[in-house]
């Protein structure tokens, strides 16, 4: 039985390997494609600084973009936006989607939009590709529902691992975020896949880290109140974002001159201008982040309202490009803001003589961490991300300082999870009732030492209807329960239930523990 099993689990690892070599294939195609689809609209700016009649062909290729990947979104709305939303609500049981007709619009429709220079990133889409991929595989080796999860969330975490070059982030992340499930089985092939995407995209693009940027001081412990504020600071801009997020699709809903899917009209047609006088601060931002410690050498009140004024540009563009449903991500956006409000503080410290010079490259990179930290809500992936893309270990402690009080604050401000958020908006699935299938499905059901089960027995637990738990794991050993089994913080238990419920199951089961549960 158990060499069955470890067999069984190394044909799983196979197939996440293969999800991980496609998956990087494919978002290394994504961000060639955008590379250059990128410089090409670069290039048409600078000949419409020489010619204005450039112009006619920038305005008519805008159009041009806007209807293509609009009309994506308007065949399958799931196309737009990031894509992690549709992600954790895939693993939860509330959504199912068609991997192939998603995997080839996000793909073209990704390339088109966010090379336009747009305030919108490459990470979201790049997770939903590997999703789609993961799913694929699943259905090509006939998996059952939760190897499909399984293989869906390596396909997550090895396209966000293709998309940064940072392997060990993309499974955290999707662990910490997206699946909430740190079981072994799926840590093991979700870092398998990651790694193999990771090793794919390094042989194309080589090896190097995403934002190399130096920083070669130690932070003084005399000067971590610096910290206290700018985690302060960081948590309450990062609040604002997520309210004006929320708050601009709201705005958007009350559009009736264009059809929903010609909205993203609305924000190329903003951009035109932008990227005309300021061409570098648009696309997702890293341009603008590897230009910041040359910046941030100089010194004057002009430069530190200057980088304010990005930020401000940024926050308010990305938020209208983002709404406006186009296939788009905002994870390196958002790190861009977090690095803009790092080097604005900064400067403006040396400029009262609170802080040396060469300390505010430190402030830049903490900045994107605790930016990260307060929207995303997701606080190891954003130490472990910055620390892989900047490619350094050396400063984990102030880094984790910002991180800590920027989630903080949002925390006392009432934030949740913004992809959280994003999905609980797009499940309509508690607005029916699904029918039965007669076809069982599992869920892993890890009990953590705050939950409310622990100590329980079974019996007195009011479990879902037609739920029933087939078995516990506890220790490497595998218990078939009664109901007077007690339930012990650190056990996994095993649901069963019909597969139509598996929405329902998780919802319950979510309010019954008091804390999240995996996918």
């Amino acid at each position: 039985m158990k060499d069955e099993a470890n067999r069984t689990n190394i044909k799983l690892l196979l197939q996440a390997l293969l999800v991980g070599i496609c998956t990087g294939v494919v978002v290394g195609l994504f961000r060639f494609g955008i590379e250059k689809t990128s410089g090409f609209w670069l290039y048409l700016f600078q000949l419409a600084h020489q010619n204005p009649l450039w112009f006619i062909a920038i305005i008519i290729g805008f159009i041009a973009v806007a209807v293509i990947a609009g009309y994506f979104v308007k065949q399958y709305p799931h196309v737009g936006g990031s894509g992690i939303p549709e992600v954790k609500l895939q693993l939860q049981g509330k959504l199912s989607l068609q991997w192939f007709p998603i995997l080839w619009r996000k793909l073209i429709g990704g390339i088109l939009v966010i090379g336009t220079g747009l305030f919108l990133g490459p990470e979201g889409p790049s997770l939903q590709l590997g999703s789609t991929i993961g799913q694929g595989v699943a259905q090509g080796c006939q998996q059952n529902k939760l190897k499909t999860r399984i293989l869906l969330a390596t396909g997550a975490s090895s396209g966000l691992s293709a998309a940064f070059g940072a392997p060990l982030s993309g499974a955290l992340f999707v662990l910490e975020e997206v699946f909430h499930n740190f079981s072994p089985l799926v840590w093991m092939n979700a870092l398998a896949g990651a790694i193999a995407s990771n090793f794919v995209v390094s042989n194309l693009f080589g090896i190097r880290h995403a934002l190399a940027i130096q920083y070669n001081y130690s932070f003084p412990i005399s000067l971590y109140w610096h910290l206290l504020i700018l985690g302060i600071l960081l948590g309450l801009l990062g609040h604002l974002y997520k309210v004006g997020l929320f708050s601009l699709k709201k705005v958007y809903a009350k559009i009736t001159i264009l059809p929903r899917w010609l909205h993203g009209l609305i924000p190329l047609a903003i951009l035109i201008p932008i990227a005309y006088f300021w061409p570098l601060i648009t696309g997702p931002g890293n341009r603008l982040i590897l230009a910041l410690p040359n910046i941030i050498t100089k010194t004057g009140w002009g430069i530190v309202g200057m980088l304010a004024f990005y930020y401000v540009m940024r926050i308010v563009f990305s938020i209208v490009a983002y709404d406006s449903g186009l296939p788009s991500g905002i994870f390196l956006p958002i790190l861009t803001m977090g690095a803009l409000i790092g080097a604005t503080y900064g400067l403006m410290m040396v400029q009262l003589g609170l802080l040396p010079q060469r300390l505010v490259v430190n402030l830049v990179i903490f900045s994107m961490a605790g930016y990260f930290a307060a929207i995303i809500r997701a606080p190891f992936t954003a130490i472990i991300l910055i620390t892989e893309m900047v490619g350094s270990l050396l400063h984990l402690m102030p880094l984790a300082v910002v991180a800590f009080i920027a989630l903080l604050v949002d925390e006392l401000l009432g934030g949740k999870p913004i992809y959280g958020l994003l999905a609980a908006a797009m499940d309509k699935s508690s607005d029916h009732k699904a029918n039965y299938t007669g076809q069982a499905d599992t869920m892993a059901l890890p009990v953590y030492e705050s939950s409310r089960l622990v100590d329980k027995t079974i019996s007195e637990v009011q479990w879902p209807v037609d739920t029933r738990v087939r078995t516990i794991h506890r220790d490497g050993d595998e218990i078939i329960p009664n109901g007077q089994t007690v339930i012990r913080g650190g056990d996994m238990l095993i649901l069963e239930f019909d597969s139509s419920q598996r929405g329902a199951v998780y919802s319950k089961m979510k309010d019954l523990q008091g804390v999240e549960l995996d996918g």
